[in-house]
């Protein structure tokens, strides 16, 4: 749907349909041809219906030219999948086969096995026999087997297969996305936050990418020297007046910035806007002479630190920040960015896994204030209601105005709800609401010295979320923290009473996780009191499930979530690692290590 803004192709998924390959009088093989092949191309249909990469195509997917029953065409599909460049591999039979020969042996490939749970033939034995062989040579991959039994010639795939086969499907593709492509850090760290002190192995041994740093000064050097592309930001100027209301400047008269001063603001952050986009991506129109800026640093996400050494002497980072992470701009509907504030590198990473599981803008936030009900009836006297209430209680989620604008819930579904939609379902008319539902504040001058503008708006919509913690704990390496719940809406007397307690001009949503009454997650003030960070990267949708499975993928446990356990996904090799689901998953993960050490 659009050309990709990356140097790379986007990952394929390589059918690989198994079959019993034993011939001769019985002629096994032959009788198994037909339904073997059956398996491929309905698991390759449900791959292309429903998956897509970020740009909004359909995700690739390639068939073996021939079923594989011995290594000859195993080695064969090899061959053929190299050259076509694939990097997830799914095994289908609904029959028995010779394991060792069959198996995809590619220490490259994300590896899932489907084995079709009918009695007519061994299914299931060949997928224990050879998830068993995957375990034995260190190659983990995802089991699936139906929970009943199909008739032979039902060609139909059940939804608990199906439910597994997309999670191992998105989760994959987000994984083999990311390989190859840079982090582009815009500064450095920000005032001693932990989450923004970059750390380049893990970057590059966990996720396979690199990566890139350019210092702040870049920005002041291409506004100096011209090096942006001008129509584009005369473009985007035009549209911000248009488009962009001010709201009310909080600042005392006295240091409030006069009309002129806040007109070369605008241009400022416009201008810095389009500088990033170049920064991370390239663009082939900049002025001539400009060959090496014009090359980009392939970043499929990137940090901009800003405080204090930036915001103490130039406007802030706000208006870039928020809107390249939206899922529109001045040319319309597009694929949302990831830049994350403050350089939290690792709160943009996690932006940027969830990012690619739902190709939804996502929300940079401070996990700022749990809100019990007894606090809210003192300071409001209103009582909680719906999730809030089942919760105890509720997290404020602001930060200074760098949240994606999609995150006012104001684009509507078929049935007129308030939603988050994958970037190219988003309307003209939901850009246009979500636009009116937002005013652009002048920055706090008492953070920001230099000024800027803050976008300011109340997620409004219930609506369901993740909100995830990447954080790196020496002597244990990366885990990831994850806790599904709904935005809430409060009355407005009250949000504001509430929102007026921290920043009025920073953009405001409340959160309630769902509690399960123990542990973590037996309310939200426990939820809060064991957040590893203060920050978290909030998406649309309960997508926890997804995540734990992507995590698995690669190898980075995940200490705190309220996923059901009927819904966890993980490869067959963690069940050998002990019974319970959680250490499994620390052990494993110990055990195979990063996925490109």
């Amino acid at each position: 749907m659009a050309k990709s803004r990356l140097i790379g192709d986007y990952p394929v998924i390589g059918i690989r349909p198994t079959i019993d390959g034993r011939r001769g009088y019985m002629n096994i093989r032959g009788s198994l041809e037909d339904q073997t092949m059956s398996m491929a191309k309905s698991a390759a249909r449900l791959f292309t219906e429903n998956l897509r990469y970020s740009n909004g195509e359909p995700v690739k997917v390639i068939i073996a030219d021939t079923t594989i029953g011995r290594v000859a065409e195993a080695a064969a599909c090899a061959s053929k999948f190299k050259k076509a460049g694939v990097d997830i591999t799914l095994t289908v039979t609904p029959c028995w086969c010779y394991g060792a020969e069959t198996m995809d042996m590619d220490p490259g490939t994300i590896k899932g096995v489907w084995g079709f749970n009918g009695t007519e033939r061994p299914g299931a034995v060949y997928l224990a026999s050879v998830l068993a062989t995957h375990a034995q040579k260190g190659l983990p991959a995802f089991g699936i087997y139906g929970h009943d039994v199909q008739e032979a010639g039902d060609a139909s795939i059940p939804a608990d297969v199906q439910e597994k086969l997309l999670r191992f499907g998105r989760a994959a593709v987000a994984v083999a996305t990311m390989r190859g492509k840079s982090y582009l850090q815009i500064g450095s760290i920000c005032m001693g936050i932990g989450g923004s002190i970059i750390d380049p192995a893990f970057i590059e041994e966990y996720l396979g990418m690199r990566v890139e740093s350019v210092d702040e000064v870049e920005i002041l050097r291409r506004m100096s020297e011209n090096i942006y592309d001008e129509q584009e930001f005369q473009k985007a100027l035009a549209w911000t007046k248009a488009h962009c209301p001010e709201g009310f400047d909080k600042n005392p008269p006295e240091v409030q910035k006069s009309p002129e001063q806040k007109e070369k603001d605008w241009a400022f952050v416009v201008k810095m806007m389009c500088i990033i986009k170049d920064l991370m991506n390239g663009n082939d129109n900049l002025p001539a002479g400009c060959e090496e800026e014009k090359a980009g640093h392939n970043a499929i996400a990137a940090g901009f630190q800003g405080q204090r050494q930036w915001t103490d002497f130039y406007p802030n980072c706000d208006f870039a920040e928020s809107l390249l992470n939206t899922s529109f701009d001045w040319n319309g509907a597009r694929e949302p960015y990831v830049l994350a504030t403050e350089n939290d590198v690792l709160n943009g990473l996690g932006m940027l896994f969830m990012k690619l599981l739902t190709n939804r803008a996502q929300i940079f936030a401070d996990v700022r204030t749990y809100w019990s009900p007894e606090a809210v009836k003192k300071a409001t006297g209103y009582e909680l209601e719906g999730p809030a209430k089942a919760a105890g209680g509720f997290i404020h989620l602001i930060n200074s105005g760098a949240a994606c604008l999609d995150a006012n819930g104001r684009a509507t579904d078929e049935k007129g709800n308030g939603v988050m939609k994958p970037w190219y379902e988003v309307t003209a008319q939901d850009q246009e609401a979500i636009l009116k539902a937002t005013t652009w504040n002048a920055a706090d001058c008492g953070y920001f010295r230099g000024g800027g503008y803050s976008s300011r708006f109340l997620t409004e919509a219930e609506m369901p979320c993740t909100m995830i913690r990447l954080n790196l704990v020496k002597g244990l390496g990366p885990v990831l923290q994850i806790a599904e719940g709904w935005t809430v809406r409060l009355p407005d007397e009250v949000s504001d009473i509430l929102w007026k307690r921290t920043d009025y001009t920073w953009p405001c949503t409340w959160f309630a996780p769902r509690t399960t009454g123990e542990g973590a997650f037996r309310t939200a003030y426990d939820v809060m009191n064991n957040w590893g960070a203060n920050h978290g990267a909030i998406s649309y949708g309960h997508i926890g499930a997804d995540l734990i499975t992507m995590c698995s993928m690669l190898r980075i446990p995940v200490c705190m979530h309220n996923v059901p356990q009927e819904k966890i996904f993980r490869p067959a090799a963690w069940n050998a690692f002990g019974m319970d689901k959680e250490g499994q998953d620390y052990r494993a993960c110990q055990a195979y290590g990063p996925l490109y050490r």
